[in-house]
């Protein structure tokens, strides 16, 4: 009975292997990203512009069903955008561009129609990603010092600026083109929502409370699968 179950264990997975399909491919994404802010009225903190940004990486798209994927990979883009708040220690409002760089792994499904046109379907995407801040710059430099602090001439690394890990919820849709046997190209949008405090400065080294901070993203992406 053991033999027979264990048999009929690895047919069931060699037969799922050889039905399941995985396409590679690489993409591009432009993005117009912000940081949103939340914060006590007597902080003020406010989103003042959006920074545009790029990124791009790898889509690895693995088929359980003839319309149906899982679609990760692995991913290098850009966020921030330009804050404000005031700052009590100085009597003034501070004006501070963030920009951000982070590697994600999306964890999403894909969703594909029949075709529209000759070789060309649409798909819609929904899921998360789980990403993790690797460089960061304010107002354009790698470390900063803030006139308002216990230690104004100290410069701290802007990489600590936030906190490493965050996660994220991502939508968007697009159309495939087959281009040959195994080549498809894609053009979609897609919005990605932060849905943690990246917050690592304000909280812990200027005492400011229940300030937060969260990424937000548009971004075009722009790939090819082989």
């Amino acid at each position: 009975m053991k033999k027979a179950l264990l048999a009929l264990f690895v047919s069931g997975v060699t037969i799922g292997a050889a039905s399941a399909q995985v396409e590679i491919g690489l993409k591009v994404s432009p993005s117009v990203t912000h940081l949103r802010t939340d914060s006590p009225a007597a902080y003020g903190f406010q989103n003042e512009q959006s920074k545009l940004g790029i990124g791009g990486g790898i889509i690895v798209d693995y088929f359980f069903g003839q319309n149906y994927a899982f679609s990760t990979g692995l991913e290098l883009t850009g966020k921030g955008g330009t804050i404000s708040y005031f700052d009590p220690a100085r009597n003034v409002r501070v004006e501070q561009k963030v920009g951000l760089q982070y590697l994600q792994v999306p964890l999403t499904v894909k969703l594909f129609t029949n075709d529209i046109a000759t070789d060309t379907k649409l798909y819609f995407q929904l899921g998360g990603s789980l990403n993790a801040a690797i460089a960061g710059r304010i107002d354009g430099e790698k470390r900063f010092t803030d006139p308002g602090s216990n230690t104004p001439n100290v410069e701290t690394k802007a990489s600590k600026y936030v906190i490493v890990p965050d996660a994220g919820l991502r939508a968007g849709f697009g159309v495939e083109y087959q281009l040959g046997q195994s080549t498809k190209v894609l053009a979609g949008l897609s919005y990605h929502r932060g849905l943690l405090n990246i917050d690592n400065y304000f909280g812990d080294e200027r005492g400011f409370k229940d300030v937060e901070l969260k990424n937000s993203e548009f971004a075009l992406d722009l790939g090819i699968k082989f």
